[in-house]
This record gives structure tokens, sequence and C-alpha cells, in this order.
């Protein structure tokens, strides 16, 4: 190995700027508080690496050579840089664990995360926040890989979570329930109408095997779904796709009602069978077991001592 391809020691480089600025081996050596024949070494290591000298011994004070001279903005510039991008470092490290890291499914980071937030920021004080929306298989993935502190998402005690409660936990933020709706007749009768007797095939837009609600759908519904005249036309994990299509005419859906009260109200969907197709849910907020920063800790303090004295479970169970 050539001087060239040795290891450069970093202290190196603080020696050699001590002795150009002292001008004296032994003067530098105190300031560096290092034994002046571990300096002395270091310079000559750091010269052996450069492949020149770079101080004029016989000159009294030790000067620079003119390769030295050329050397020394090159490292006060380099070591000036490694500290603000040390303190820069640190100061990321100290913001990101300060961070709370949310992961949330489509729908629920649209009609329910942001009200939410509000309502825990009126009790607790926050940090920065980062949130990241996505369908329910792939929010689960980013809690397995501990990428996320907290994943917010629809349940029921009836479907099995990839999150196990050995190694995580959730708490009911609130109730929420499925509706099957579609868009209105000008009569302001529904288009499609589950319960009609005799029936013709009913269009059904469909949750993908990606979504929760998906999941939640076929582990309460595939029976019924399948004794009755269904027949699927449109399939996406999005909820608000699936309502844009509901709305436009294209069949009935299953959707949160936390999503489409507004819609409802207004008009623009109506109920598309009984109550008994409904469908209640929770929504939940899951966290690992393991223990979190102190700000996440702190927010699920608040979010416990509302599950137990807060939430009203309002939806109905129902026989489907």
């Amino acid at each position: 190995m050539g001087p060239g391809n040795r290891p450069l020691d970093l202290e190196w480089l603080e020696d050699f700027l001590a002795l150009a600025e002292n001008g004296n081996f032994s003067r530098a050596a105190q300031v560096r508080a290092i034994a002046q024949p571990a300096f002395s070494r270091h310079i000559k290591s750091l010269e052996e690496w450069v492949g020149v000298d770079l101080f004029d011994r016989s000159a009294h004070p030790v000067s620079l050579t003119e390769a030295g001279k050329r050397f020394h903005p090159a490292v006060d510039d380099l070591l000036q840089r490694l500290e603000v991008s040390r303190l820069k470092a640190r100061a990321a490290h100290e913001q990101a664990a300060m961070s709370l890291r949310f992961a949330a499914t489509h729908v629920l980071s649209l009609s329910f995360f942001p009200s939410w937030l509000s309502g825990i920021e009126a009790q607790l004080r926050l940090g920065p926040i980062q949130i990241m929306s996505d369908n329910l298989v792939a929010c689960e993935e980013l809690m397995l890989q501990r990428r996320i502190q907290f994943l917010l998402c629809h349940g029921h005690s009836s479907v099995a979570s990839r999150l196990d409660d050995v190694q995580f936990t959730f708490a009911r933020v609130s109730d929420d329930v499925l509706l099957p709706v579609t868009a209105p007749l000008a009569s302001g009768q529904p288009q499609h109408w589950i319960d009609d007797a005799p029936q013709t095939s009913v269009p059904v837009l469909a949750y993908s095997q990606d979504s929760g609600l998906g999941r939640i759908m076929r582990a309460l519904m595939s029976s019924a779904l399948d004794e009755a005249p269904f027949s699927t036309v449109f399939t996406a994990h999005h909820a608000v796709l699936l309502k844009t299509m509901a709305k436009e005419g294209r069949g009935i859906a299953w959707l949160p009602q936390s999503l489409i009260k507004d819609d409802l109200a207004g008009g623009a969907l109506v109920a598309a069978g009984n109550p008994r197709w409904h469908i209640p849910v929770d929504i939940r907020l899951y966290r690992p077991r393991a223990p979190l920063s102190a700000p996440a800790e702190a927010l699920w303090r608040v979010v416990e001592t509302r599950d137990r004295g807060e939430v009203r479970h309002t939806a109905r169970d129902v026989n489907v």
C-alpha cells in the first residue's frame, strides 16, 4: 500500500493546523493535549500520507513549506465543513426524535385524521408530524419495519390484523359504519336497492385485496354477497374513488359514514339497503408495545384516556 492509500486520521489534520498556528512542536502538542513524541509522529504520518514535507523544520519558528501553504486552506475548510455537518446531523437526529410518525389508510387520512389530530392538539402540544397515506397492507408493512410509530386504520373484532397482539397494541379512537350507498334517481329514490324482490343483478363497487375495508367486507359479507345476485363491476382500494364511482351511478359501494356524511346530507348519495346491511367498524390507532419516544408516549397517554372515557359507540350490531 503506497503512502497515498494509507488511512487518514482526522486528528492529524487538527495537529497540522495547531503546528501551523503555533510554529513550535512543543507548544502545539500542549495545545492538542498530547505528548510531543506522539504529536511529531502524527505530523510525520500526515506528510507521508500527502507524500511531501508540509513544514520547514529548519526555520524558527517552524513554518509551512509551499506545499503546506497550498494544503492549509483545504484542511481548514474540510474540518469546518465536517463540524457544520456534524451539528446538522445531530440537529436532524434530535428533530426526528421529537417527530411523530403516522401511517394512515387513504380514506382516514382525508376524512378523519385532520379533525382527530386537532382534538389531540387541544390537549397536548405536539412537535413535527409526518404522515404517510397508503392502503392497509402497505401501512402495516411500514409498522412491521418500525418506520412509523402509529397506524390509523379501520378494524373489526372479527377480522385479524397482521399486527399481532404480542408486538403491537391498539386503542379505539372512534366508531364508523360501512353503509351501502348509491346515486339517486331524479325522483330521489336509489338507483339500486339490495332488498328488491324479484331482483336483477346488483352492481357492486368492491375493494381490492390490499384494502383494509376490503378485508373486513370479505370476512363479514362474502357469504351474503355470494347468495344474492351481486355482480362486481369495479374494484379499487381507494374508498374515495369508489365514492366517486357510486356518485356517477356505476353501482353500490359500502363506504365509511365518516367519508360520506356530507354526501348523504346533500342527497348526492342515498342508502341502497336496509340497516341489516350496515357494518359497524372501529377506527383504531396501533402502536408497538416497545417503548417509543417521549412525545409519542405522551400522545399515547392522551389517546388511551380518550379511548376509556370519551369514545361513544353508536354503531349497532347487524346480522349479515
